[in-house]
């Protein structure tokens, strides 16, 4: 070992020159005495982690993926059909052939759900998905070019919001009548603006930090300092308005088929379901409680899933 007394002298020795006695060798198990080892996780392998603690969103989760199964593959394997009509067995109680019993058609209620969860799991998984290019885009740009160009641009929103989202919607079904895609278009033409004024708000203040201006002197360009560093940071909050904005998206298409402005009958949405249920609802309430259920479940789901992901997604929240 080395004399710290003598450390005045040592400093004066060259390293080659040091003898090999002045050195003790440490045996292995005091080299590992002060190893502190932690496994490396990647972004996503750390959210799902934090994602796993929250039971409510995990439960929420399986829920969501169970009944997306079942609305791809109940409708295929059924006898019955959607639409298929059987007179002789109208307004049936539940059994064993009809799980959720039959409604004034003869109409096999537990398959129309099924059937309906197709269409409004799509027109909301769409809507968002629109919403969330639309939204991030518009609002990015917004947010990193600023000035002149910024005001005009956010003026546009601030019109577009001012307007009932209603009134869209009645002047679209008149124009392209009631169909899945008036719906969707409906539903977008309005609710995008929420995503917009969030990325902008989250791309200005992001975009003077040290890190979007090192990559701007570095020689990037604006395309990339906008998509690969700014809105790359603020992914979290995008994705939770996003998981929200999919039960918004299904309550609004189930409340325009319930008032008779959405998809038109024959096709089954939960909306439909619940509007043809409404004229019997005192002899058969039943026929009422599945599609209204099914809203709510796949509501309350959703937006379990955006707490999830919200606290997965936010250190502050950890």
């Amino acid at each position: 070992m080395v004399d710290l007394n003598n450390c005045e002298a040592v400093l004066r020795v060259p390293v080659t020159e040091i003898p090999d006695e002045w050195f003790e060798r440490l045996s292995d198990d005091e080299k590992d005495s002060e190893f502190v080892a932690m496994q490396s996780k990647t972004y996503f392998e750390d959210t799902w982690a934090q994602f796993k603690k929250n039971r409510l969103a995990l439960v929420s989760l399986v829920f969501l993926f169970i009944l997306i199964l079942a609305a791809v593959f109940v409708p295929m394997f059924s006898p019955y059909t959607y639409d298929g009509q059987n007179l002789m067995q109208r307004n049936a109680a539940s059994s064993w052939q009809h799980p959720f019993g039959t409604d004034k058609f003869g109409r096999d209620i537990f398959v129309r759900v099924m059937y309906g969860a197709r269409i409004s799991l799509s027109v909301g998984f769409a809507a968002a998905l629109l919403n969330l290019i639309i939204g991030v885009v518009y609002g990015g740009i917004c947010g990193y070019i600023g000035g002149r160009f910024d005001l005009i641009l956010m003026r546009v929103v601030d019109i577009l919001y001012s307007v009932p989202t209603l009134l869209y919607v009645i002047l679209i079904m008149l124009i392209f009548g009631s169909n899945i895609f008036s719906v969707l278009l409906a539903i977008c033409v309005s609710s995008w603006v929420g995503m917009a004024r969030q990325v902008r708000a989250q791309v200005l203040s992001l975009k003077e930090q040290e890190f979007a201006q090192a990559a701007f002197v570095l020689g990037a360009s604006r395309p990339r300092i906008l998509f690969k560093h700014l809105i790359i940071n603020c992914m979290g909050p995008i994705i939770v308005n996003t998981t929200l904005m999919v039960p918004d998206a299904i309550f609004t298409e189930a409340f325009l088929a319930f008032v008779g402005i959405g998809i038109s009958i024959p096709m089954a949405s939960w909306g439909t379901m619940a509007n043809d249920a409404r004229a019997i609802i005192m002899l058969y309430p039943m026929q009422m409680v599945w599609p209204v259920l099914a809203i709510s479940l796949t509501m309350l789901s959703l937006h379990f899933i955006g707490d999830g992901l919200s606290d997965a997604l936010d250190p502050r929240k950890r």
